[in-house]
């Protein structure tokens, strides 16, 4: 009988964000498949758990799979972990989990700590639709293209970002975006230096650019979704007005999504421009 392969969940920083099932499972495995076997040593020694590490990172994740998969058909149980937080999720796994459905070996999710949703859940943007975007190219114009397809996008969009291109992100992002479009900034997230900042575009570039700490550390930005402005018509405000004139916010967000098309979140956002106009 083939064994299971686990792919567990890891701290993004506070160790107590390990849950019990996680610690259990790492303690009962035959060994632990992870990114960097040292840095995870450390982290498991600080657990109490003293499985077998095996690397499994994207150099020799297609080469390995192979391997783990004969062990885990051979009855061997075994466990799959990312650096930090939900493995796969920007990270190398794919490959062997995949391999292991195609071989009929089991799977099995344990799940915890996740940078994005930890994000996502603290930015104070719109929830209800987003998109994963991971980590955009370094440089050169798949960078530029990569910031401009997301500056148009009408969900929002969680991005990873490198402490020493985050500046850059936001200033190039900076003149792509409404003015008052917002990003949420997540730096540090369960750590020491925990930072969570909501604001326009333009004032989150202005306070990384005047504050370095800013530019250090593990990064998630949240960009909220794009105003579908073009289908604003002067009708339409018109109409906003004098419901805002009657009836409050929410109401008449429901009531001019309903009429346009727009999602509800579009039209609030546009709803609190037209007060700030005001």
């Amino acid at each position: 009988m083939s064994g299971t392969l686990y792919i567990v969940s890891t701290p993004i920083g506070n160790l107590d964000d390990i849950s019990r099932r996680a610690i259990a499972v790492l303690g009962e495995v035959d060994w632990v498949a992870a990114e960097d076997t040292r840095h995870s040593q450390r982290m498991l020694e600080q657990l109490g758990v003293r499985s077998r590490l095996i690397s499994c990172h994207d150099h020799n994740e297609s080469a390995r799979s192979e391997e783990l998969v004969a062990r885990l058909q051979s009855g061997e149980q075994g466990a799959l972990i990312s650096d930090a937080g939900t493995p796969l999720v920007s990270d190398p796994g794919y490959r062997l989990v995949r391999a292991c459905h195609q071989a009929g070996v089991r799977v099995v999710p344990i799940p915890g700590a996740s940078a994005l949703l930890a994000a996502l859940a603290a930015a104070g943007q719109p929830s209800d639709r987003f998109l994963f975007e991971g980590f955009v190219p370094a440089k050169g114009a798949p960078r530029q293209q990569a910031i401009e397809r997301l500056a148009k996008l009408s969900v929002t969009s969680i991005i990873y970002e490198a402490p020493h291109r985050v500046l850059s992100f936001l200033e190039a992002l900076k003149p792509l975006v409404e003015k008052d479009r917002e990003i949420s900034l997540c730096r540090e997230l369960t750590k020491q230096f925990e930072t969570i900042r909501m604001g326009a575009v333009a004032d989150i570039c202005d306070w990384v650019a005047s504050d370095r700490n800013q530019q250090r550390g593990e990064l998630v930005l949240v960009l909220s979704p794009a105003t579908q402005a073009a289908d604003w018509s002067e009708q339409d405000q018109a109409l906003a007005k004098s419901l805002l004139a009657e009836l409050p916010v929410s109401r008449v967000a429901k009531i001019m999504a309903a009429h346009t098309g727009l999602k509800r979140q579009a039209v609030y956002t546009l709803l609190e421009g037209m007060g700030k106009e005001n």
